[in-house]
């Protein structure tokens, strides 16, 4: 199963329904040593193909049928280094979407200024984010500099949705992504979201459909003007930040699984920096969203 994350899209590390797909032979999770692939021992060191065959620290001497272990040699992904990572780059978003709001005030002298510099630091982010994703290997420095140019235009638009729309409305986003983040993880930790190829092929339906929807909306309201076909405004607007919402929650649940298969598996330490580029993308999917819905809400 391939998250909907572009940065895990080539990566080895992913299971359905609890098992490792490693490019595994030919039979169901519930065949014989043919279909289990911790019969040879480690499948990061055994495959033909798998990115991390060459990884110097892979698991070696995995039991047949015993389940995944978290690894304890160093060289090799672990969940503190993926904590540390997405610390580092949310830190740098928040940073530099503060020190944005800070120094590009949205009044009326420096409206143009002030959103001509967020769109463009958008581009920017959504260049680098592009770069990033097709690149074989995590480049930390293309992903703090995606995380600062992606907090420039956060701190931008935020700023403007306090200034014009209401006060206290961002603070209300971040609270709101801090709790869909928060319940996702409890929820999956408990086993009631339960990831494998039919949620991830729902998911990825549901997204292309709102994605076709919003650049639909897009372009009727660059063209024809006003509000497009209203699925930004309204009544309408309301149903779909909920729905972009939901979707957002169900792109962390996909991220979640991907990292715990990086640990479990043996993920080199380097990939901790993709996970965290991963959630980053999608918890500003996420803030992004509440910031839009909660925007409707106070204007109406």
């Amino acid at each position: 199963m391939q998250s909907r994350n572009p940065v895990f899209s080539r990566r080895g590390f992913s299971r359905d329904n609890g098992y490792a797909g490693f490019n595994a032979q030919a039979g169901g999770p519930a065949g014989g040593t043919q279909a289990n692939p911790y019969a040879q021992g480690d499948p990061y060191a055994q495959q033909a193909g798998n990115p991390y065959a060459q990884n110097p620290y892979a698991q070696q001497g995995l039991q047949q049928g015993a389940p995944p272990q978290a690894p304890a040699a160093t060289g090799r992904m672990t969940m503190d280094d993926v904590v540390a990572r997405t610390a580092t780059t949310l830190g740098t978003v928040v940073v530099t979407a503060v020190l944005a709001w800070l120094l590009l005030p949205v009044d009326e002298a420096n409206l143009g200024k002030s959103y001509g510099i967020g769109i463009a630091a958008a581009l920017v982010a959504m260049v680098l984010a592009f770069v990033q994703s097709f690149k074989r290997r995590p480049a930390p420095a293309l992903i703090l500099s995606y995380a600062a140019f992606e907090g420039v235009f956060l701190g931008v638009i935020s700023s403007a949705v306090s200034t014009y729309i209401a006060d206290g409305v961002v603070a209300q986003a971040v609270l709101g992504t801090m709790a869909v983040f928060a319940a996702v993880l409890v929820a999956y930790k408990a086993g009631w979201i339960r990831v494998n190829r039919r949620f991830y092929g729902f998911v990825m339906a549901a997204a292309l459909g709102f994605v076709l929807l919003m650049v639909a909306n897009l372009l009727f309201s660059v063209f024809g003007g006003g509000d497009g076909l209203g699925f930004r405004s309204g009544a309408l607007g309301i149903v779909f930040g909920v729905i972009g919402i939901i979707l957002g929650a169900c792109f962390l649940a996909l991220d979640f699984k991907q990292v715990e298969d990086g640990v479990a598996y043996g993920a080199p330490r380097e990939e901790a920096w993709l996970a965290a580029f991963g959630l980053t993308m999608t918890l500003v999917w996420i803030y992004m969203e509440f910031l839009r819905l909660l925007s409707i809400l106070n204007s109406d």
